[in-house]
């Protein structure tokens, strides 16, 4: 875990179509991201939020995150009701960053690692005894 985890509170900025008046409930409904980000430092990741047309029959949220290091991640929503498109917009990013940590850190994911039965030696791997007398045979 960061020295300094990440959390939604300090890491998101309010963008077009939200006002300061929204910012506490948005941040109680964005809370279950606290956990995800926490692996990650405050001062290199930003969360963006904003809506277009808000609480009209074309409502698009979208909500940005960036992260030092890493890709942007932008994900949307156009549910038609508000609390809907919020939250379907933090669970796509919630599922977008645990896939993005997967593709970095497979070592992390035991479906990606090469299981050997114990015992037997992994591919690649060879014995010390026969590296070293590997060149010094005398048959000519």
């Amino acid at each position: 875990m960061s020295p300094n985890p990440a959390i939604v509170a300090e890491c998101l900025r309010l963008g077009a179509g939200f006002a300061q008046a929204d910012r506490e409930w948005i941040v109680a409904q964005f809370a279950t991201l606290d956990a995800r980000l926490a692996t990650f430092h405050a001062d290199a990741t930003e969360l963006e939020l904003s809506v277009k047309d808000r609480e009209a029959k074309g409502q698009k949220v979208t909500l940005e995150c960036w992260i030092a290091g890493r890709q942007k991640i932008v994900t949307t929503s156009t549910e038609e009701d508000l609390h809907a498109a919020l939250n379907d917009a933090r669970d796509d990013l919630r599922r977008r960053l645990n896939d993005a940590k997967t593709r970095q850190e497979p070592r992390n994911n035991k479906h990606l690692r090469v299981n050997t039965p114990p015992g037997e030696a992994t591919p690649g791997d060879e014995p010390a005894d026969e590296l070293a007398g590997a060149g010094t045979t005398d048959e000519s």
